[in-house]
């Protein structure tokens, strides 16, 4: 299993009328937690593109325990559950400053080879990086 953490400052651009944390923002949070926990491991997105490698969400989940509000620091906890094959699930809980859940979701993504357009294995080079942690 792999976990990473990553903070984020809510902008006031993030919220809506009532204050809160727009619902569709959280997806972006997403995005944010899951390309800063896979360069933390060593690999960027752009490294995975350039090796002919792209990597579409074809599912996004959210569940909402609590608000997030303007000017928050929220903490974004990144979960590689399952050693990836085709498919790459990332678990998302987010945490407010009381260090408070107020937020799950996940995503499930599928490696994609650009050139033909067709699903593929994980990268050998994100093979190597995740390998050990689910060994």
């Amino acid at each position: 299993m792999v976990k990473f953490e990553t903070q984020i400052r809510v902008r006031y651009a993030d919220t809506d009328q009532m204050g809160y944390v727009y619902y569709g923002n959280y997806a972006a949070y997403y995005e944010i937690a899951r390309v800063e926990s896979l360069r933390s491991l060593g690999l960027t997105y752009k490294e995975l593109e350039e090796q002919g490698v792209m990597m579409p969400v074809l599912e996004n989940f959210s569940k909402y325990h609590a608000p997030a509000t303007y000017d928050e620091l929220l903490t974004v906890r990144t979960i590689i559950k399952e050693k990836p094959g085709v498919r790459i699930t990332f678990d998302y809980e987010i945490y407010n400053e009381s260090d408070k859940l107020i937020h799950e979701g996940k995503t499930l993504l599928v490696f994609v080879d650009m050139k033909s357009g067709r699903p593929c294995r994980q990268p050998e080079v994100m093979a190597k990086l995740l390998n050990p942690y689910f060994d």
